[in-house]
């Protein structure tokens, strides 16, 4: 399998803090890694920091074999989907597509279908920032794809949406992963650990790597320990 993401002695610094703390980390084809940890684990700041929007203190990294630091060109490879709302919220999905599409020259027909896949169609006219939550996402998770990208980087993808939302969604990323698509996803909440491929968790700066199943059990024990202590505290 080839290697999409190639990650080495990654530190990241921010101010005397330090948030990534020496991480290495390899993506293959076809792979869907997530990244788990709780807020202020530095997800955001890792998945930043492989679209090439953030500069890093020291390390290296490579996307499509491309060194991070000397060239953008891997940007023409990337799908990403951001934790904030970051489409044009005064246009209409549709616009949003339609200038999206331009930007990375993509070709009508994958708006077409990617309108169909995430059951696009009833809202195309809507203002994106009148969205619901789920809807916004499936718009925001379209424009990503538009480029057929071979890396889908995603912040919270299956946030606090709707459960139909959330199974359009978990359906085109199994497709897109079938299809040779890499996935890089972070979140925090335990419950889709599941529908990842790889577990690397992030916490105090460094990551550490888990089955789905594994990382799974260990939050559970890590509960049960918790739940356990302040069942003491409270005696």
């Amino acid at each position: 399998m080839e290697t999409i993401v190639a990650v080495k002695d990654l530190t990241q610094k921010i101010g005397k803090k330090t948030v990534l703390d020496g991480l290495s980390l390899e993506v293959s084809t076809g792979e869907c890694l997530g990244i788990f940890g709780m807020k202020g684990s530095g997800k955001t700041t890792l998945l930043h920091i492989l679209a090439g929007i953030d500069r890093f203190t020291s390390g290296k990294v490579e996307v499509a074999g491309v060194d991070v630091r000397k060239n953008e060109g891997f940007k023409k490879y990337l799908g990403l989907v951001t934790q904030e709302r970051s489409l044009f919220h005064d246009l209409s999905a549709a616009e949003n597509l339609d200038f999206i599409a331009t930007l990375k020259n993509a070709g009508r027909e994958n708006i077409d279908r990617l309108i169909e896949r995430l059951e696009l169609g009833e809202v195309l006219n809507q203002p994106a920032g009148s969205l619901e939550a789920g809807l916004y996402q499936r718009l925001a998770l379209a424009c990503a794809l538009l480029n057929n990208p071979r890396l889908l980087i995603a912040d919270e993808l299956i946030g606090a949406i709707d459960l139909d939302s959330r199974r359009i969604i978990l359906r085109e990323l199994e497709t897109f992963l079938a299809g040779g698509g890499t996935c890089i996803w972070a979140f925090s909440n335990a419950e889709f650990l599941p529908h990842t491929g790889r577990v690397g968790w992030l916490e105090k700066g460094k990551i550490t790597f888990f089955q789905p199943e594994e990382a799974l059990a260990q939050w559970n024990d890590r509960l049960q320990s918790l739940a356990g202590q302040g069942g003491d505290g409270d005696a």
